[in-house]
Order: structure tokens, then C-alpha cells, then sequence
């Protein structure tokens, strides 16, 4: 059992089937250290890629996406959730929120993907896959290449890993939840 596996089992809160909280360690009080770790598993998996530059969606990502591009040694690029002040010049795409039931369009400034280059998308959780498949609606638009997704936290029962493995994208996860019940966590055995 990794670091993350274990403290998730130690920290996490299993709200019900569908909510796992992390907040105490993750995506609102960060622990540097478990960031440091993280970035460095993102780095060790996808060092090969020769990955120009990492990206990912605010606000939960910012963390492990900082530390993962810190050992990457290449520039951070946060998609935003909200309408740019630069509303002409954005690749722009719709993102559902499966968490929050609800729409939100995802912007990136047309000034910081180029074109061909080699983008790394990290975030906290893997559920239906949205956010992640809207990062790469995103790095398509720049005819940029997607080389991986680095997720934190997948659920392992909900559809998005088969979503992203039917696009062939290479996704790693560093947890994968078999699944929950309120007040029980069930890690997915490594095969």
C-alpha cells in the first residue's frame, strides 16, 4: 500500500457511495509533503514522455499539478472554470460537473499551449472522467498532444477510466478506489 492509499485510509471520510472526503489533506488543507510525494510518482511514471508542459484544472489540481511539474522541470498551465478577461483570444469548452450538478465552460488562454507540444494533465479525482476529457478537448483545440493523465484519486467504479482508456490515453492513477460506503473505503488490489 502506497503513501496516498494509506492516507486515505487514516484521513479520508467516506460520505456515501459517491463522496470521498479529502479536504483534511488534499484539495483545502494541502500537506506539502504528500504533495512532494505525489509530484514525485507523476514524475517517475511519466519522465519518458519528454513532457513540455503540465496542466491542469483549478482549483484542486493546482497542488499535485505544481509538484508534479516542479520535478518535470516545465511550466504549470491552470485552466480556468470561469469566463477569461481575454474572451477573444481562449480555446473554450463545456465541462459537466458530475460533484456539483452542473455546467461550467473551461478557458485557456490561446497564449500558453502551442502547438505539438507534449501536455501532462494531473488532477485530484478520476470519477466520470469530465474534467479530464475537457482538459483534452482543450490541449486538441492548440493541436497540442496529450501524453497522459495523472490522477490522484480514481474511482474505480464509476466510468471514468473506461472513458479515457477508450480515447487510449495513458492514465495513471496513484489510488484507486474499489469503493465506498458511508464510513467504509475500499482500496482496488494491485494486479
Amino acid at each position: 500500500m502506497n503513501y496516498l492509499e494509506k492516507r486515505i485510509l487514516k484521513d479520508g471520510i467516506a460520505l456515501n457511495s459517491d463522496v470521498l472526503k479529502v479536504d483534511s489533506f488534499l484539495n483545502h488543507q494541502v500537506d506539502p509533503k504528500l504533495m512532494e510525494w505525489i509530484g514525485d510518482q507523476f514524475y517517475q511514471y511519466f519522465a519518458e514522455y519528454e513532457i513540455d508542459k503540465v496542466v491542469t484544472i483549478e482549483s484542486s489540481g493546482i497542488s499535485p499539478a505544481l509538484f508534479t511539474a516542479y520535478f518535470l522541470n516545465v511550466p504549470l498551465l491552470v485552466l480556468k472554470k470561469q469566463n477569461s478577461v481575454l474572451q477573444s483570444n481562449v480555446y473554450s469548452t463545456t465541462v459537466h460537473s458530475f460533484t456539483k450538478g452542473n455546467d461550467y465552460n473551461l478557458t485557456c488562454s490561446k497564449d500558453y499551449i502551442k502547438e505539438g507540444e507534449n501536455i501532462l494533465i494531473i488532477d485530484d479525482f478520476l470519477a466520470n472522467g469530465e474534467a479530464s476529457l475537457g482538459a483534452c478537448r482543450i490541449v486538441e483545440m492548440a493541436n497540442a498532444n496529450v501524453c497522459g493523465v495523472g490522477i490522484c484519486i480514481e474511482k474505480s467504479y464509476q466510468p471514468g477510466r473506461e472513458k479515457l482508456d477508450n480515447l487510449e490515453l495513458r492514465v495513471y492513477s496513484l489510488a484507486r478506489i474499489e469503493s465506498l460506503e458511508k464510513g467504509k473505503i475500499k482500496i482496488l488490489e494491485k494486479i
